[in-house]
């Protein structure tokens, strides 16, 4: 069913039918589109904001990229029909919207290209699409070969559905100078000062071919006529109408006879785009309807643009489509979202300072710049705001109009990681404004401001206020009236506390480092005194003084996030983690990952909020939500539960079955925000992927694989040699760029050792007095290293 190409990491599947919303997706700086296996696709571009090219066929709230997207008959995509006009038998491409079985399909998933290969009546048909590198424009290319041993007498028709695109004023037309449909709107405003903002809009989209067509069709509704989609009234005549659309809805239809001789092969080339007027259309014409060796060398530009992301880490185990995920597909989504900011004007604070933190293993100044960015962006209380601001036109929307109150945690936890990674202490220097005082501090300075105000929110307990949400939006009534509060709030605190009295400790800022290890313990003693329920903490305590996530609640009994952060923060002895991983693995492991918290709710629960009306076991409501699986997958490595630690994370990257691929129905290509949760009230539909690529797991699993399993972790002078690999791993090859260095490393587990035992350059490395394993590393460098584990 799913095929892996280890060359260059393309994942394939074989049926438009037993996973029909596989998909893929491509990027570059001003658009992303998502396309399943049956042609359906998703795609928006930046106007600056946000904005679609190719609509449903009624009018759409705007809207952020949605999880389990639903496609339906009229869903815009991007479609062929091919027909036989001597048999009169008809097929579209890739699969919809006539949904023939074909004689055979393949749907192609590579880092740069969707493509697919399809046969059937002995023609041989392959349909790629790629991105420019630098504008917003879909690159289509058709391939038909006659394979029947004898001519044929074939009719190709595209089918791009542009759907209702305003209703204020849409159109479409033939331009033959351009060779191309174009169809036209007006964004639809009320207010004057919009008009004048919608000036440079691209409201129009063309699909454009280097081929002529025979005729064509610019009204959906007449291409449709009574046949349906799966067999369109204007494709029973030979030719189509030929006529343009005025105000009603436009579809992109170009029809070309093509009668074909044995063995003959057809190729045709597409632009689809938004473009603001016919003269940015001819300028896409001729940048990307050019020769072949034109068209291969942009190609080759969008490859490396998408390549960016390579070679930074390989690792070859014993589990191939393991280190299939790891080597080309992890990474890749990593950088998209270190990028383009998952395609907004406004990233929440914490996606943002996340996605950033994962950068720093692929692009560390990119990662640097971010930072800054946010920084000058805090308020001189040390509060940080609820979204960043890319650009100076930009606002906050959404949910970062909520106040929530977790920001500041991973200022710290992130520029930590970054620390890290590039020993870059100098940055702690950088002096940086505020956004209510021009009067700069430097970095640290920052930092310590963002500690004492998560330590100044909180109530007379000790425990820090919750407002609004926390990591998790959707909790916004627990502390809405200013007394509720939050255990994995506090907990993650008294984390950042103790990460940021490492590096005070390591800057010769000892008074500093105590006090922030006082502050954590005293946070760490107060969440024990208040939320620990006997065999595991409470997520909070409401507004109502009532905790809830404890074993007296029927629904949202347990919760993970606080138990993942309690063994971060150290807030627990072995006693009580005897006790908690007992329950956890009984109350949420799944065989699809960790749920976030059961049992899911299934009725409005008004001290915790808006989270329990979402459907048990979607988004934050129970799921199996990859971004606290990864908090507890970092935590479980840092507490050396090696075992339980990968077979989560392999559980999160590799069904353990077809049966369990089925019933992600995703291609391993990236990782969902989450897999349906509510395994236990709901089995039949646990393990449903989200197919929503957008999340803040990829960067902690980046750096769990790096930091932890390989076990390559930089520090202030060069690199810690921790590997933690499963017992079902004998060895693993590893390669890593690190700090303009390369290293190889092979690790063996053995009889031959008791501890674990390194030679670099085959010269034995001695532990220190903790019994570390740390090198100095030099730029432009390479090493070689042989780790020993023991066999335990």
């Amino acid at each position: 069913m799913i095929t892996y190409h280890q060359a260059n990491g393309a994942v394939s599947l074989n049926s438009p039918t037993s996973m029909p919303n596989a998909c893929g997706f491509l990027w570059n700086k001003k658009m992303m589109i998502q396309m399943n296996c049956r042609g359906y696709a998703v795609a928006q571009f930046m106007q600056p904001e946000p904005a679609k090219y190719a609509h449903g066929p009624a009018l759409e709230a705007k809207t952020f990229m949605q999880p389990e997207h639903p496609y339906f008959s009229h869903h815009p995509g991007r479609f062929f029909y091919i027909k036989d006009n001597q048999s009169g038998e008809l097929f579209s491409i890739p699969y919809a919207p006539v949904k023939q079985a074909t004689d055979s399909f393949e749907f192609i998933v590579e880092k740069e290209k969707i493509s697919w290969h399809i046969t059937h009546l002995d023609i041989v048909c392959e349909l790629s699409l790629t991105l420019t590198t630098t504008d917003c424009a879909e690159l289509w290319q058709l391939n038909i070969t006659n394979n029947s041993g004898r001519s044929r007498d074939l009719s190709i028709y595209s089918y791009f559905p542009v759907g209702y695109m305003s209703w204020m004023n849409q159109s479409a037309h033939f331009d033959t100078e351009l060779n191309a449909i174009l169809c036209e709107s007006v964004t639809p405003y009320q207010k004057i000062e919009q008009y004048f903002a919608h000036q440079d809009f691209k409201d129009t989209t063309v699909l454009m071919s280097d081929i002529a067509p025979t005729s064509y069709e610019t009204r959906q509704a007449a291409f449709e006529g009574e046949g349906g989609l799966n067999n369109p009234d204007a494709i029973i005549n030979r030719a189509l109408a030929s006529k343009p659309a005025h105000y009603q809805t436009p579809v992109a239809v170009m029809h070309f006879d093509l009668p074909l001789q044995t063995e003959q092969h057809f190729q045709a080339n597409f632009v689809f785009a938004p473009v603001k007027d016919k003269l940015e259309a001819k300028q896409l014409q001729q940048h990307y309807l050019g020769s072949p060796e034109k068209r291969e060398k942009i190609n080759k530009q969008y490859q490396e643009y998408i390549a960016q992301a390579d070679q930074q880490l390989s690792i070859s185990s014993p589990n191939k489509e393991f280190d299939n995920f790891i080597n080309h597909w992890l990474p890749r989504q990593v950088f998209y979202h270190g990028d383009v900011n998952r395609l907004s004007t406004d990233p929440q604070t914490r996606n943002y300072l996340q996605d950033a933190m994962g950068m720093v293993y692929l692009k560390p100044d990119e990662t640097k710049a971010a930072f800054v960015k946010a920084l000058s962006q805090q308020n001189s209380s040390g509060k940080m705001p609820d979204g960043i601001l890319l650009n100076p036109e930009s606002e906050l929307k959404y949910i970062n109009q909520i106040p929530h109150t977790d920001h500041c945690v991973w200022l710290v936890i992130c520029i930590t990681a970054y620390l890290d990674e590039t020993a870059d202490y100098e940055f702690l220097h950088q002096p940086i404004p505020f956004a209510d005082d021009i009067a700069p501090k430097t970095v640290f300075e920052h930092i310590e401001l963002a500690l004492t105000f998560l330590w100044s929110q909180r109530d007379q307990r000790g425990l820090n206020y919750i407002n609004q949400g926390d990591w998790c939006d959707p909790m916004n009534m627990v502390g809405y009236q200013g007394k509720g509060v939050s255990s994995w709030l506090s907990l993650a605190s008294a984390y950042a506390m103790r990460l940021w009295s490492n590096v005070a400790k390591s800057t010769g800022k000892a008074s500093l480092a105590e006090s922030l290890l006082q502050q954590a313990s005293t946070i760490n003693q107060v969440v024990n005194q208040h939320c620990w329920d006997g065999e595991w903490f409470a997520r909070g305590i409401t507004d109502a003084g009532n905790c809830f996530g404890v074993s007296q609640n029927q629904e949202g009994r347990i919760y993970l996030n606080p138990q993942s952060f309690a063994m971060l923060s150290g807030a627990i002895d072995n006693n009580q983690w005897q006790k908690m991983k007992l329950q956890i693995k009984q109350q949420l492991q799944t065989p699809f990952g960790m749920m976030m918290l059961a049992p899911s709710y299934t009725h409005m629960n008004e001290e915790v909020g808006r989270l329990t009306q979402k459907f048990p076991g979607t988004g934050e409501n129970g799921s199996v939500y990859n971004h606290a699986g990864a908090f507890y997958i970092f935590a479980l490595f840092e507490r050396g539960e090696t075992e339980a630690a990968f077979e989560l994370l392999h559980t999160m990257i590799c069904a353990e079955s077809e049966a369990n691929a089925l019933s992600r129905g995703q291609l391993p290509v990236f990782i969902p925000n989450y897999f349906r949760g509510a395994y236990f009230q709901f089995p039949e539909d646990a393990g449903k992927s989200s197919q929503l690529f957008n999340t803040g797991t990829v960067a902690w699993i980046y750096r769990i694989v790096i930091e932890q399993l390989v076990g390559l972790k930089g520090t202030s002078k060069g690199i810690k040699i921790k590997p933690q690999l499963p017992k079902s791993w004998p060895e693993l090859h590893v390669c890593r760029r690190f700090r303009q260095a390369q290293i190889t490393m092979q690790v063996s587990h053995t009889t031959t050792v008791t501890t674990q035992q390194v030679w670099v350059d085959d010269v034995p490395l001695e532990s220190d007095a903790n019994g570390e394993f740390n090198f100095d590393v030099l730029p432009k460098q390479t090493y070689r290293l042989k780790v020993l584990l023991p066999i335990s």
